[in-house]
């Protein structure tokens, strides 16, 4: 099989078989040593991932649905495909930019042979395609359960509806990490040795590029559909995804966009960035002699990943049967916790077991020093949602301090209360973080690491710490879908308008599906339900995050590596507080983060004021005017949406992507200060992932206590229609931005402007280009603050 495989990658490759050297290259007969036969057995182990992914998509679309419910379902698809159709065109645009960076480095100053840089522009590709072509499944298999999980409220069953979104969100989780996986492995056994580095650094940016795209777009759009539907319950005093209201399958749609297609791209990536880096590391940093063992430990934890994860969630299932079956209320949030539980004690327990069988010749124990480390992120998988939880869960002190604040101070003190969990949770989310990371560096120390990693070990071990964070990356991200799907069907049994004539629904439902429904019951389910996606949806994102900053840590030190060795200079002389460069760099991230920010909130605040004033002049609550949804209407709205999304997203792109060369440029040594200007962009670097953190966190947190403190009112306090349900609204409309926009769009900026930096400084820094870097620098820079000047005042609301 491995020959024929060989001889398959030979004949359709045959100018990059005898390519030119890369900076990055494999271990010498890497694909055909001994060690790596294991490895092959992973194509077995993803063949059964992808099998149980389009399992689970078929018994998820098998389910019985009524027609008014799926229609609404196909209609939500319809607009999500169209969305996605317009993001491709844009993504093929972005790309340019991207593979003219690429073509420039390997062609020009590296001077590949020209079958070398199109295997290399190919992985790219690929990379962008894999998050387009992953985030559209999501959306697929999301609008599958939407409809499936509305109809089946009426059986008042809750535990199908716990297993409908799960099963989804299994779904995409799995194919999610199999599709990555396998990519990964081609190039690492497939590829020749001495291009292998490059194609991972290609197919890194190109899913870097692709999940940066949909994430802020996504963002972006999600949020002025959400804003402009749920201003239209205060205006107008209408009820929940009404039908009449213009926003509602915008909102929908937007739910998918923000909650589905983002997510799900960010998540391909994420995964794949993070594995990039150490391997990268591991080829720069460590001696040849471990190459091959680690790098087919690293894959082999990943292959274990989907093992545990799907045993996890049979495991699961089988408690949740046994405790829940009979049951009539439930919180949903329980079986979602101990899922995520079960999983991080499999993937730790496995980690340990492999580690032992994989590494125990290295010697010294160097095996149980890396699973301990490993474990590290493994277990903050877990206990970052915990934390998470107390600042969003409906259940929180915090959530219900923004409740009881917003009754005797409205919108005001609602949303001060929410800024203070955002700020709590931002302290002790970066204190987990903290302590998960020097747990790692002091079992870096105790386990005699330096030996074998050299100076750097602890750097390596911080990258472990991220990548046990993605050990059970299926879970993480079925969990992340559940939410999208709860708040989806809540809207779809509106549309539905099942209730208009509950005596005909209730007849049709007994002859055609031979049950009862429980109308009152059903919205009391989808609502519960919401809850827990909505806190759920807030766990993933610091994990995510967590794993951007500490991957972005571990690339950041293979650039520093780089440098090293292409100017010669020593690290440690550089690369410290008393050069001023230092100060200016953090400086600069700090700038970025924070213009992003209000960048991507401008988008959406633009774009919701045109909504909402469209949706003002246009819908119709007079009692002859039809209350079925107008899809005329609702399409205006969702091009109102993607139009603002797209014209913040190029703003967004150019300015990240100029800053990024350019800083790079202003690093070169031909710039005053010699080799000390090379820390500037280390420490943009690094400044960008460290304020990024924390802004990410403080912002999802408080979005998300804004978020279910809107839900207690709603279904805890049933409060609709009040003043303090007024309240809630608003302060829910300023978290929106916070929690689906700036905060979740922050991890693939992170990860992007690293990516990226490794080979804008390796284009600044080249001979053949860094005598000239400080005027390109200087240009791009004035690029990029153009584009920042655009991003509001060619995005306000003035007309």
């Amino acid at each position: 099989m491995k020959k024929a495989l060989y001889a398959l990658v030979a004949m359709m490759l045959p100018t990059a078989l005898y390519a030119s050297e890369a900076n990055l290259k494999m271990p010498e007969g890497f694909a055909s040593d001994s060690k790596t036969s294991i490895l092959y057995w992973g194509f077995a182990v993803v063949l059964l991932g992808v099998l149980f992914g389009y399992l689970q998509f078929c018994r998820v679309k098998k389910l019985k649905v009524h027609n008014s419910m799926l229609e609404m379902g196909n209609v939500i698809f319809k607009t999500c495909s169209t969305y996605l159709k317009q993001q491709g065109k844009f993504l093929g645009i972005l790309f340019l930019f991207i593979g003219l960076a690429i073509a420039l480095y390997f062609g020009v100053l590296e001077h590949m042979a020209i079958g070398s840089v199109l295997l290399i522009l190919a992985w790219t590709v690929i990379g962008v395609l894999g998050s387009y072509a992953v985030a559209w499944f999501g959306v697929r298999m999301n609008t599958f359960a939407n409809s499936r999980m509305a109809f089946a409220s009426l059986r008042r069953n809750p535990l199908d509806l716990l297993n409908i979104p799960l099963s989804a969100g299994m779904s995409i989780g799995v194919l999610l990490i199999c599709v990555e996986l396998v990519l990964m492995l081609v190039i690492l056994l497939f590829m020749p040795g001495d291009l292998a580095g490059s194609c991972f650094i290609g197919f890194a940016i190109g899913e870097s590029l692709g999940a940066s795209a949909l994430r802020i777009a996504g963002g972006i759009f999600t949020k002025i559909a959400d804003i402009g539907s749920d201003l239209m319950k205060v205006v107008f005093k209408i009820g929940e995804d009404d039908p009449r209201n213009p926003g509602v399958i915008a909102d929908c749609t937007g739910d998918n966009a923000g909650d589905s297609i983002g997510p799900t791209a960010d998540g391909f990536e994420t995964y794949g960035v993070t594995g990039v880096a150490l391997v990268s590391f591991i080829l720069l940093a460590v001696p040849a002699e471990y190459q091959i063992q680690l790098l087919v430990w690293i894959f082999v934890m990943r292959i274990l990943g989907i093992a545990t994860s799907i045993l996890s969630y049979y495991i699961n299932g089988a408690i949740s049967k046994a405790k829940y079956s009979k049951v009539d209320d439930l919180d949903f949030e329980k079986p979602l916790t101990s899922l995520v539980w079960i999983t991080s004690i499999f993937s730790i327990i496995a980690t340990f077991a492999t580690s032992y069988f994989l590494l125990k010749d290295m010697g010294e124990g160097y095996w149980l020093g890396l699973s301990v480390i490993i474990s590290c992120g493994t277990l903050g998988a877990a206990l970052i949602p915990e934390i998470t939880k107390l600042f969003t869960s409906p259940t929180s002190t915090h959530v219900n301090e923004v409740v009881e604040t917003s009754r005797q101070g409205g919108a005001s003190l609602n949303i001060l209360s929410g800024l203070v969990a955002g700020n709590f949770g931002s302290y002790w989310t970066g204190i987990v973080f903290f302590v998960l990371m020097l747990a790692a560096f002091v079992a870096s120390n105790l386990f005699g690491m330096g030996d074998i990693f050299g100076e750097y070990y602890s750097i390596f071990a911080f990258g472990l710490v991220a990548f046990g964070m993605l050990g059970m990356g299926p879970v993480t991200i079925a969990v992340d879908s559940y939410g999208p799907v709860t708040d989806n069907a809540q809207s779809v049994y509106e549309l539905s308008l099942i209730e208009d004539d509950t005596e005909k629904a209730k007849k049709e439902i007994e002859d055609e599906f031979g049950f009862t429904p429980d109308f009152e019951k059903a919205k009391y389910y989808l609502e519960a339900n919401d809850g827990a996606g909505n806190t759920f949806k807030a766990t993933a994102k610091p994990v995510l995050i967590g794993t951007a900053v500490a991957g972005a840590t571990t690339m950041i030190f293979s650039l520093i590596l780089m440098i090293k060795e292409t100017l010669g200079i020593n690290p440690a002389e550089i690369l410290t507080l008393l050069n001023p460069y230092s100060i200016l760099g953090f400086i600069l991230g700090g700038c970025v983060v924070y213009w992003f920010t209000g960048s991507s909130m401008q988008a959406v605040t633009t774009g919701a004021n045109r909504a909402v004033e469209y949706i003002k002049n246009n819908i119709k609550l007079d009692a002859n005017a039809p209350k079925k949804a107008d899809i005329a209407k609702s399409q205006k709205v969702v091009e109102i949406c993607t139009e603002y999304a797209q014209k913040g997203m190029i703003n967004i792109f150019i300015a990240i992507f100029c800053f990024a060369l350019g800083f790079a440029c202003l690093s070169s040594p031909a710039n005053i200060g010699g080799n000390d200007a090379v820390c500037l962009f280390v420490s943009y670097l690094i400044s960008i992932a460290v304020f990024g953190l924390f802004q990410a966190v403080f912002m999802a947190n408080a979005g998300g206590a804004w978020d279910n403190a809107k839900k207690v009112v709603e279904v805890d306090l049933k409060a609709k229609g009040t003043e303090l349900h007024d309240a809630s609204v608003v302060g829910d409309t300023v978290g929106d931005p916070f929690k689906d926009t700036s905060s979740v769009a922050l991890n693939p900026i992170i990860k992007f402007t690293t990516l990226f930096g490794v080979l804008a400084m390796e284009i600044a820094i080249s001979d053949e280009f860094k005598a000239i870097a400080p005027v390109v620098g200087v240009v791009f820079v004035l690029i990029a603050m153009y584009f920042v000047y655009r991003s509001f005042y060619k995005m306000n609301s003035k007309k």
